[in-house]
């Protein structure tokens, strides 16, 4: 069934004291794409300052802006209006040998090779051999996120940003930025091409109109398989018209929602709240 989100994100940051100046890069407007439209969206500011909008090498839409007067504090909105559909029927996926080819020599090599965050060990690397054994790719993508999500809990607080995919590992907990990295680091050992995608999940499914519901923002994978095929770890599930894709990725530093300098003494870290309405 097409649904239609708005998405209310909030970052809110507080230094210790005024911070001098301020550069800043928010990645937060969700793109158009098949299965998915954005009907509005606007990144507001306060204190107000001019923003600019600019593509990354990545595909991301970003919206840049800098502060060069004192700040104590410093909100980004991102406001969206998407519609999404339901994804089609899964196809066939393509042979093993024809992915091992189309990737040689092509832009898809960016997403056939472990980065910092995503590199595993070879143990690891063995156990999704053996989880994904005679599977196609699209079973081979099933099967090693069921191995991830069976052994890394869903459990906030526990990692930070920082996280590797092996520290998420060696502690069996992590978040969903933890999991989309392992199974990004295991498919991409297994030979399929696998990027990281940042967005937002609905976090109810059957969703009542018009009432506002909390949420966080959200990271799942797509592999290439022929196409690129999206797959949420943490849920176990494809993606699908609850999911709001913003932008991929090699792995986190590529999407990351907000990141920025500034000049003063170090704060804390920012406060995020994020609101998911249905309104069809």
């Amino acid at each position: 069934m097409t649904r239609r989100l708005r998405i209310r994100h909030t970052t809110s940051v507080s230094y210790a004291q005024a911070a001098v100046s301020s550069h800043n890069e928010v990645r937060m407007t969700p793109l158009t794409l098949p299965g998915q439209t954005t009907l509005d969206s606007r990144v507001t500011i306060s204190p107000a300052a001019t923003t600019w909008s600019y593509w990354d090498y990545w595909g991301t839409q970003v919206t840049a802006f800098e502060l060069m007067d004192p700040h104590a504090d410093l909100t980004i909105t991102a406001s969206s209006l998407v519609e999404t559909t339901p994804p089609d029927e899964l196809p066939a996926a393509l042979p093993w040998p024809d992915v091992t080819a189309r990737t040689a020599n092509s832009r898809l090599l960016e997403f056939a090779h472990p980065t910092p965050r995503t590199t595993v060990p070879p143990k690891l690397l063995k156990k999704a051999r053996k989880a994904a054994a005679g599977l196609d790719p699209h079973g081979t993508a099933t099967a090693v996120s069921a191995l991830v999500a069976d052994r890394v809990t869903y459990l906030p607080g526990v990692t930070t940003v920082n996280t590797s995919a092996a520290e998420a590992w060696e502690q069996g907990a992590g978040v969903c930025q933890d999991l989309a990295h392992l199974t990004l680091g295991l498919l991409r050992g297994l030979g399929l091409p696998t990027r990281y995608v940042s967005g937002y999940l609905h976090p109810e499914r059957e969703a009542e109109l018009h009432r506002p519901v909390a949420g966080q923002s959200h990271a799942w994978v797509e592999y290439w398989a022929g196409e690129w095929y999206g797959y949420d770890p943490t849920n176990r599930t494809r993606a699908d018209e609850s999911h709001v894709v913003v932008g991929r990725g090699r792995d986190y530093d590529d999407v990351t929602p907000h990141k920025g300098i500034y000049r003063g003494v170090a704060g804390g870290p920012p406060e995020v709240t994020v609101e998911f309405t249905r309104v069809a």
